[in-house]
């Protein structure tokens, strides 16, 4: 193993130290809390020197899903970590151990871990921007209106937010209207609980940037972006809604091999830092 490699995995202990890839430098399995779920896999570029990081939420209906499922990483990986950006993937607790609010919070403590190790891993720690999809949009999506979730666990805001094809961002017109049982196994029967994990009715305050990204043949997809985007403006904050024409599953797969779709979030990614554009032009 390189010097380097064996300096990096000594600073992070020694648990860690097998976790480091040949080739593509890895920790896997670094705790962000006590349960065995509240874990991060780093994928970091080989000269990381404060690198940029995107932290990526899987989905899963908030009951399953896995930070190292191959469509939430490879082709997002094989994009980003040539181009010196770093990459991070967590898992976090699912239901029915722990609601969407306290899901949420996972994610928060996650952001504040790997901000807090950014110095040992060549991560800048003020570069950072959170990205989801399908459930992990929705609790990027919490966090952004509900900023006081960052603050409880000492995280600093991320540069912005990636929003990949939520379908729950106003969750009392999901409940109040025929749904899927995946929203009453979520979000329960309670409108008090609706209201408290609906990013929607949340938003009360300017954010970093957001890009809603969602899927032109879902038209509640859209529709629900459409009207987040529109409050967030009203609010001050920059944000865009981008249509696409794939599946639920293809938006996320697709990000990091799809030349155009890729192309268009990352002109989003670039106008977030001068360090991000640099990369990524």
């Amino acid at each position: 193993m390189p010097l380097h490699r064996i300096l990096l995995s000594l600073l992070l202990g020694s648990h860690l130290a097998a976790a480091i890839a040949a080739d593509s430098p890895t920790l896997r399995d670094v705790p962000y809390g006590h349960a065995p779920e509240q874990r991060f896999d780093l994928y970091a570029p080989a000269q990381a020197g404060d690198a940029p990081l995107i932290l990526m939420v899987h989905g899963g209906g908030w009951r399953r899903g896995d930070k190292d499922m191959s469509r939430v990483v490879d082709n997002k990986v094989e994009r980003w970590l040539p181009r010196g950006l770093a990459f991070v993937t967590i898992n976090y607790r699912m239901q029915p151990e722990a609601p969407p609010l306290e899901q949420a919070r996972d994610v928060a403590r996650a952001l504040a871990a790997v901000q807090q190790k950014g110095p040992k891993t060549g991560v800048h720690r003020s570069n950072i921007v959170l990205m989801g999809h399908s459930a992990g949009a929705h609790l990027i999506a919490l966090l952004a209106a509900r900023p006081e979730l960052l603050a409880e666990a000492g995280a600093e805001p991320p540069k912005g937010y990636v929003l990949l094809d939520s379908g729950a961002l106003d969750v009392p017109a999901i409940m109040n209207t025929r749904h899927f049982r995946l929203y009453d196994r979520a979000f329960g029967d309670n409108p008090a609980d609706w209201l408290a994990a609906s990013p929607y009715q949340q938003l009360a305050k300017p954010s970093a940037p957001i890009l809603a990204v969602c899927s032109s043949q879902r038209r509640d997809s859209c529709q629900q972006a459409q009207a987040f985007v529109a409050k967030a403006r009203q609010l001050g904050t920059s944000a865009d809604v981008l249509p696409i024409a794939k599946s639920h599953g293809e938006i996320n797969a697709d990000l990091g091999s799809d030349p155009a779709y890729t192309a268009s979030v990352e002109r989003f990614l670039s106008s977030l830092s001068p360090a991000l554009a640099e990369r990524l032009r």
